[in-house]
């Protein structure tokens, strides 16, 4: 492994730290150290070779970059985490997937060890600024086309990306993609949401999504491990520790700028503001669309033959794994990765 950082003065990042650092933390166990420390103790765990760097925008803001195989030649594949998560949670994938090809996992801005900057909390303007994140990262990179997956949350970054840039796109693979459903009537949700859902919902709509992790303060490590204890059950054959449990929570426990600009992007109990479902037949007709979805995954897979219907005539592959969840890419690793190469090697071609 070789860690670089691009050129650039420190300074804008030391203000990105602000002078809330030493009491917040005095309350909150976290750390952008100690966030490194967590992801490196994944990180350690893949076999392949990787470059790792903090690239540069031309804001000043810091992208957090890892690239796998970095000389290889054939297409390479870039990945984009969904809420909450970072580069870490690609683990289980990225040996196999980068075996033929570069592969590049970044932390979205807002998210994990990327710059943590104010934004905007109107939808469609923290979605574009999330996607010019995306394509001056591209830039500073130097990229030119590739093929884009995107889990969850990073399912419909990648679908907006790929709406503005077709060109950059050579496949679009969303894995449980969030965003795509129109919220329910109001029958409907009354009629299908338990009552404590609706009460939690009413109570936490003022705050942020991860408010009550940072809240916990020192019990927050703890918290993560009760309420995800599956996420060990999901990393266990790489991680016998509690890896996966500090990593989520330095990720999650640090200044929210990611995760309020998600609030802005939903309404209540976790609908897009604006679903991706209409717009998805902006995607270039002749970019070719591969949708994975987990068989027991809260996200309806119906979506995906809606999506195929929208774009009738257009190349839409929709897959359901069994057996899996909404983290479709660790339930059942070896599976999503030998779909996602698939199609990369069909794009080789």
């Amino acid at each position: 492994m070789q860690e670089t950082e691009n050129p650039g003065s420190a300074a804008g990042a030391d203000q990105e730290q602000g002078t809330w650092y030493s009491g917040w933390f005095a309350w909150c166990p976290t750390s952008d150290r100690l966030l490194e420390i967590a992801e490196s103790q994944i990180l350690r765990k893949i076999q392949s070779y990787y470059e790792s760097e903090f690239v540069r925008l031309e804001n000043g803001h810091k992208i957090w970059t890892l690239k796998f195989n970095p000389r290889a030649t054939k297409t390479p594949l870039v990945l984009v985490h969904g809420f909450g998560g970072g580069v870490g949670l690609w683990a289980m994938n990225v040996d196999n997937l980068s075996q033929n090809r570069t592969v590049y996992a970044f932390d979205v801005l807002g998210f994990g060890r990327s710059s943590r900057p104010q934004l905007s909390s109107d939808p469609e303007e923290a979605e574009e600024q999330f996607v010019d994140s995306i394509e001056q990262w591209r830039e500073k990179i130097g990229l030119d086309k590739f093929v884009l997956l995107g889990h969850s949350l990073g399912g419909y970054l990648a679908s907006s990306y790929t709406i503005k840039y077709p060109a950059r796109v050579k496949h679009l693979i969303l894995a449980d993609p969030w965003g795509f459903p129109v919220k329910p009537s109001k029958d409907n949700i009354h009629r299908h949401i338990p009552v404590w859902v609706k009460f939690l919902g009413a109570v936490l709509s003022p705050f942020n999504p991860l408010a009550g992790l940072r809240a916990a303060g020192p019990w927050g490590p703890s918290l993560i491990r009760q309420f995800r204890p599956d996420f060990q059950r999901k990393f266990s054959s790489i991680l016998s520790d509690d890896a996966i449990f500090n990593y989520i929570y330095h990720c999650n426990a640090q200044e929210p700028s990611g995760e309020t600009a998600f609030k802005g992007m939903t309404i209540p109990y976790g609908w897009a503001r604006n679903p991706m479902i209409y717009r998805i037949t902006s995607v270039d007709r002749n970019v070719p669309m591969t949708m994975i979805y987990g068989s027991r995954s809260w996200i309806d897979s119906k979506l995906g033959q809606e999506t195929k219907d929208r774009r009738r005539g257009c190349q839409v592959d929709v897959v359901v794994v069994a057996g899996a969840g909404h983290h479709v890419y660790v339930d059942k690793p070896q599976q999503f990765n030998e779909l996602v190469e698939a199609v990369c090697q069909r794009e080789d071609e």
